[in-house]
């Protein structure tokens, strides 16, 4: 599942929970219990002191060694949690991330195979940071230039290719799925809607991810392990990072299958339609906060924020899961959250995969999910 991240190809989550109109809404969510929203409030605080005297460089980055995608994580946390962009702390990571627009509209390091996964990141950190249009003409730029990067006709792949509408890192050379939910986090962002183009592209490759035969999937992988769940990428011979299946098909997992979810319901896909019944189907049957699904302690916090999105964007306060049990995922997420929290303020996964060992990387995934779960 590059679903995660290593140290050179970081993944993210992309952030803003913008909805399909069949779907409830989340600004109708639920205002958290007063013993939840002090455990939210406590937390938050908590983690941006942190981040203010401990994590960040005096150049206003995060974790530069890893590229700009931490700085731009974080920052998104930071301002998704009520701060403004003229917030000291959130100002200077703005900054530094400035720093990173190249002339061709992308915002990376130079030399990176990230470019795809830096922009996205930084498209929707400035997204939250543009209140007052400062970023306006940044974003258009950097929205054509993700554009640009997907894989279509431009690139040689037709309808019928695999690759096709997916986004991925340049050193692979194949898209994943991953990747191409921070697209289509960036592209909702930006205000592109279920008719843009390039998402309905991706809806093609998210769509050919799930463990479901359809007229949508009709990859190999789909008929052998058709449990609804989604896995990584069906691209380059296919992978997921929970394994194959003893019949040759890919394993389903917690982060990706959440991501598949957050995904369709950003294209437009409606919750009658089979593949969204499907992912709720195996998301129900394996609803846990413990562990991300299938993967045990790895990614931990990535499937965290995903969880989060994924549940916000399907606008349902409580979460049913496969034995009629009904989970206020929003009181139990933050209960969850604020029992990991160091006493410094921080998080940490003790399973570094994905560099999650890293404690700015896994804070600004924590803060990511708790502004999810906030009125």
């Amino acid at each position: 599942m590059r679903c995660f991240i290593r140290v050179c190809t970081l993944s993210l989550f992309a952030i803003v929970p913008l909805l399909v109109c069949r779907f409830s809404p989340a600004a109708e969510k639920a205002s958290l219990a007063p013993a939840d929203q002090k455990a939210y409030e406590q937390t938050v605080s908590k983690a941006i002191e942190y981040l203010r005297t401990k994590g960040q460089a005096a150049d206003g980055s995060y974790s530069k060694q890893a590229g700009p995608a931490v700085t731009g994580l974080v920052c998104a946390g930071i301002l998704r949690n009520g701060r403004s962009a003229d917030d000291p702390v959130a100002a200077k990571g703005l900054k530094y991330l400035e720093g990173f627009v190249q002339e061709d509209g992308g915002i990376y390091a130079e030399g990176t195979f990230n470019k795809n996964y830096e922009t996205c990141i930084a498209i929707v950190c400035f997204t939250e940071a543009n209140r007052d249009h400062r970023y306006d003409k940044l974003l258009k730029n950097a929205e054509k230039f993700v554009k640009g990067l997907q894989w279509d006709e431009e690139e040689g792949q037709d309808k019928s290719n695999v690759n096709f509408g997916g986004a991925g890192y340049g050193r692979s050379k194949r898209p994943d799925l991953s990747n191409t939910t921070f697209l289509l986090d960036a592209l909702k962002a930006a205000g592109a809607g279920a008719d843009d183009e390039a998402v309905k592209r991706a809806l093609v490759f998210v769509s050919r991810c799930q463990n479901l035969e359809t007229e949508h999937n009709t990859t190999p992988f789909a008929a052998k392990n058709p449990d609804g769940g989604f896995y990584y990428t069906p691209a380059g011979g296919g992978s997921s990072q929970a394994g194959p299946t003893d019949e040759g098909g890919l394993r389903s997992y917690g982060s990706m299958t959440y991501a598949g979810l957050k995904s369709m319901i950003f294209a437009g896909v409606g919750p009658e339609d089979p593949r969204v019944k499907a992912a709720l189907s195996w998301l129900k049957k394996n609803y846990a906060l413990d562990t991300n699904p299938g993967m045990g302690d790895s990614g931990l916090y990535y499937y965290y924020h995903t969880f989060a999105k994924a549940l916000d964007a399907l606008g349902q306060d409580e979460f049913v899961d496969a034995d009629g049990k009904k989970h206020n995922w929003r009181s139990e997420l933050v209960q969850e959250l604020a029992r990991r929290q160091k006493a410094d303020g921080s998080w940490i996964n003790e399973n570094s995969r994905w560099l999650e060992g890293d404690a700015n990387l896994v804070t600004g995934y924590a803060l990511l999910t708790l502004s999810y779960l906030r009125k």
